[in-house]
């Protein structure tokens, strides 16, 4: 098992920020930011048991609940973990995410055994509490874009990016929620290119089959997504959560009737926040007058406040704050809340003592404290999720050749490969037939005078011997070139597809390949072994070897 330190993997592009290093390392310069330590008795005791003492009723939440995994097919104890939250000592550890194809990147996989593994832990250390594992399922996000592609090395060991597109051609207007998309027959052309891209082993066509019986034509992103988390993590007991149906959205009418009725308080709140936090850090949500989508015509439209109404930008409609209010009582499905007030959704009709996010999610809760004070609700504890990188043992191989880190990979690799270069050209080639050169050319020049003394005559040949010499020596000297460049190009190559699989795309390899990769080469197992694997209460980045 092996460590690195956020702090060596803080790049300016794609590393962690300042923010998420000091909130792993050194909480307590941003514990001001948070309602509580994530490593803290006392805090978790405090958190849980301000969230059952609050009043909600649970029974619409439940009956949902079941409604919707038991669509999926899910596990007993999936159903027992349902029943368990009508109970007022049962409190929720969440976590969510987009509906990512075929499970979403790694991360995705991260987050939910990080939630799986920490209501474990909690479990065992606050008896007298019921702690449930939920996935919330982001599927009213309008960004198809974000994700519609998935990232593979083929079986040349390259990077091959492929993307779906409904109808094979991209969006020209607004989809609305990613999860209601129903996939259609142009599905069978992203599997036809990922089959016939990856490497072929025993298990690709187990793989490919698995997902092809969710993904496939006329069924929603949403019931594929659900499906395929399902699968992979049955018998867990997780809960899946998609809050896009009117039962839950009622229940969130209260968030909807006060981010209307309140003259954008929370954008001033998170504003606030964000002055504090920019003094040493970054602000990562960037709030709007009114923090609401609203659905229509098929698309998801901001909704933003003019003059004397509100419009939905991108189209023609309007509404005045009457209006908007009655849509709330009589059907409040129509909203959906922005990254500022998502949370706060999920944590009114869930009773979540804790969420589990990424580095993102850790910057965004950074500046909610105040809004959630305004809803009257208790913020959650912020748990890491697990990072890691998958090294294979190939992969491996090439580090330990070259004495390579993963960290120097997440540098500058051209620095690195330069390094690299010189070390293989350890040999100074011209500098050897140089030598070479000048001491045949004294020892034929030495040797010239006793042949010339026994017989003047062998001077040319001397000298035509001399010429075959360096002609040889030259020739030498070419071939010696050229093996030591296919040599460096060997080593290079080697380094550049070790970057590719740690640092693919010169991004965290979580955020770029998803579990597909892996369980091609590893078998459906792979998803378990990773359970067993992943340890969630050492705040660092883990290194996995296979």
């Amino acid at each position: 098992m092996k460590w690195i330190n956020t702090d060596q993997l803080q790049r300016s592009d794609a590393g962690f920020s300042q923010l998420y290093v000091d909130y792993l390392n050194n909480f307590e310069r941003v514990s001001e930011f948070f309602a509580g330590g994530y490593t803290t008795v006392a805090d978790w005791q405090r958190t849980i048991d301000r969230t059952v003492e609050r009043k909600m009723d649970r029974a619409p939440l439940v009956r949902v609940l079941h409604e919707q995994n038991r669509a999926v097919h899910c596990s007993v104890r999936t159903l027992a973990n349902i029943d368990l939250l009508d109970n007022e000592n049962t409190v929720a550890i969440v976590t969510g995410q987009q509906l990512g194809l075929f499970s979403g990147p790694l991360y995705t996989v991260y987050k939910i055994i990080t939630t799986l593994k920490l209501a474990e832990k909690l479990s065992a250390d606050f008896p007298a509490f019921n702690f449930v594992p939920v996935f919330w399922l982001e599927g009213e996000d309008h960004d198809f874009d974000e994700i519609n592609n998935i990232t593979v090395l083929n079986a040349q060991n390259e990077l091959q990016k492929f993307n779906y597109f409904i109808g094979g051609q991209p969006f020209d207007k607004n989809p609305g929620a990613t999860g209601l998309i129903v996939i259609d027959e142009t599905i069978d052309a992203l599997f036809a290119g990922l089959g016939s891209a990856i490497t072929q082993t025993e298990y690709t066509t187990q793989v490919l089959e698995l997902m092809r019986g969710y993904y496939k034509p006329g069924a929603t992103l949403m019931e594929a997504f659900a499906g395929v988390i399902n699968r992979l993590f049955e018998d867990t007991g997780l809960v899946l959560l998609n809050a896009n149906t009117p039962e839950l959205k009622a229940l969130m009418k209260p968030v909807f009737r006060r981010e209307i009725e309140s003259d954008s308080a929370v954008s001033r709140l998170i504003i606030e926040k964000s002055v504090e936090l920019e003094e040493r850090y970054h602000a990562q949500i960037k709030p709007k007058s009114l923090n609401l989508f609203m659905f229509h015509k098929g698309g998801r439209f901001p909704l933003e406040p003019s003059e004397n109404d509100y419009y939905l930008k991108g189209t023609r409609q309007r509404y005045t704050k009457e209006e908007l209010l009655q849509l709330v009582e009589t059907t409040p499905e129509v909203f959906s809340a922005n990254v500022a007030l998502r949370p706060i959704c999920q944590d009114t009709i869930l009773p979540t003592v804790a969420y589990v996010g990424g580095p993102g999610e850790i910057a965004y809760f950074a500046q909610l404290k105040t809004v959630y004070a305004l809803f009257e609700l208790q913020m959650p504890i912020v748990y890491p999720r697990a990072s890691a990188t998958i090294l294979e043992d190939k992969i491996n191989k090439v580090l330990e050749k070259y004495s390579l880190t993963i960290p120097d990979l997440a540098g500058d690799l051209d620095s690195v490969l330069q390094r690299i270069a010189e070390q293989v050209a350890e040999v100074k080639v011209d500098t050897v037939f140089g030598t070479m050169n000048e001491k045949i050319q004294a020892a034929v020049t030495e040797a010239s005078f006793g042949i010339q003394q026994i017989d003047p005559t062998l001077k040319g040949a001397v000298d035509s011997t001399l010429v075959k010499f360096e002609q040889q020596l030259q020739g030498l000297k070419e071939k010696t070139h050229k093996a030591q460049q296919q040599k460096q190009d060997i080593s290079l190559k080697q380094i550049m597809k070790a970057a590719a699989a740690i640092f693919p795309n010169e991004n965290f390899q979580e955020r770029e390949f998803t579990s597909l990769q892996f369980m091609n080469k590893y078998g459906l197992e792979f998803t378990k072994w990773l359970m067993s694997e992943i340890t969630i209460d050492r705040f660092e980045h883990q290194v996995l070897q296979l």
